[in-house]
């Protein structure tokens, strides 16, 4: 018997924006959050919100060939649900055949309701739309099946036949189908070799912080408050004159909560002539648990399993940690919101050495291999372009020439 109520959760994402891309997807029983179908796929390269609007429709299809005849479609994406709503205008071309596309599934149904919910919420569709980017960075096939989080969210009631809905999802299919396809969104446009203008995008100076006296004894220094010694504090000044001669004209100074990136920023501040530190939480360094403050030979002699394991995946935690597949996360939101925040500007982020190797990772659309490859110094410069489209360029990485050789 086909179920008449079905809700659909959907993901996607990219990594590097555009990047190795992939979209999941669920169909569950609104009445017992019961698994009815899972969709998922890698994409070569794409933008996040290709990725989303391409989970959409995978459930949506799903849900149709259950037989269903209403549907709540809950979305962490903000955009897509708006969109789809009629509520937010579809700006970028390549979005617009898309939200057509789903549009026009969404008039297969009796109801279809769209809401967004936050991430943690959505952690079914999240894992399988993870497990479909991880599989395109290494180019291989997206895994069949991902494993449910443990906790399933409570029923909630789906609503009944809602034709204004269904006359938005019509509105937006119509002026999807009949605006001009041909656009700038990375996504959908021809690779091309030509420069773009600098001055359309947010340009992030990436700044490691300067050394501190773990750094000289090779130990792990994750969220450990650890000030900069004497030579760390002659490495920020130094690099704060660099910056000033690289971006005589900058936004904003950002930094991760810990004193020795405050400390960086505050050098690079003074330099820019007093702009104000900003702290973001979501940059600050990677919790090595129980790690914290011993050495690298301390760590591999008494955790050499775990270590093992933490070294072959990014989804694996220290003991009492925070893994990397975390810690990207809340750098790719801190990233998002600069630039949305500072859009055709220039901000110096000051961080530390996890965050700034994966924000790089994204960047390049590079696999987990380049977080090992990747050496930074401290305080060692980064220099990272990002287009409102989603275009991306990086300019220079780890700029050690302002730093003596000592």
């Amino acid at each position: 018997m086909a179920p008449r109520v079905v809700v659909v959760e959907a993901d996607g994402g990219s990594r590097g924006n555009p990047g190795p891309a992939g979209y999941g997807a669920v169909v569950r029983d609104p009445g017992t959050g019961e698994v009815l179908a899972e969709r998922s796929e890698s994409i070569d390269v794409a933008t996040n919100n290709v990725a989303e609007y391409r989970g959409l429709i995978a459930g949506l299809e799903a849900a149709a060939e259950l037989g269903a005849s209403e549907v709540e479609a809950r979305l962490d994406s903000k955009l897509v649900v708006e969109q789809m709503c009629g509520r937010w205008q579809i700006k970028h071309p390549g979005l617009r055949p898309l939200a057509a596309q789903a549009a026009g599934l969404v008039d297969r149904f009796a109801a279809v309701r769209f809401s967004w919910i936050p991430r943690e919420r959505n952690r079914h569709a999240d894992g399988l739309a993870n497990a479909a980017m991880d599989a395109a960075a290494a180019g291989r096939a997206a895994p069949a099946e991902v494993e449910p989080p443990r906790v399933v969210e409570p029923p909630r009631e789906v609503a009944g036949p809602d034709s204004a809905a269904r006359a938005r999802a019509r509105e937006v299919a119509a002026r999807a189908a009949s605006a001009a396809t041909v656009g700038t969104d990375p996504a959908t446009s021809p690779a091309s070799w030509e420069p773009r203008p600098s001055f359309t995008a947010t340009r992030l100076i990436l700044v490691r912080h300067g050394e501190t006296p773990y750094t000289e004894q090779r130990r792990y220094s994750g969220r450990g408050d650890v000030p900069l010694s004497e030579r760390g504090r002659a490495q920020a000044r130094a690099t704060a004159a660099r910056v000033a001669a690289l971006a005589p004209s900058v936004a904003a100074v950002v930094s991760s909560p810990l004193s020795r990136c405050t400390q960086t920023a505050e050098a690079i501040a003074g330099a820019l002539g007093g702009v104000p530190v900003r702290r973001e939480d979501d940059l600050v360094e990677c919790d090595f648990g129980a790690w914290e403050g011993r050495t690298f030979a301390e760590v591999r002699e008494e955790w050499p399993g775990e270590m093992d394991a933490w070294l072959a995946s990014t989804r694996v935690a220290p003991p009492d940690g925070e893994s990397f597949t975390d810690v990207a996360e809340r750098c790719r939101r801190a990233v998002d919101g600069l630039c949305r925040a500072y859009p055709g500007e220039t901000v110096v982020v000051v961080s530390h050495v996890s965050p700034i190797k994966l924000v790089l990772r994204d960047a390049l659309a590079a696999g987990d291999g380049f977080l090992h490859r990747l050496f930074l110094d401290a305080a060692g410069i980064s220099v990272l372009d990002m287009w409102p489209d989603g275009g991306v360029a990086v300019r220079t990485v780890n700029d050690t020439a302002h730093l003596s050789a000592d």
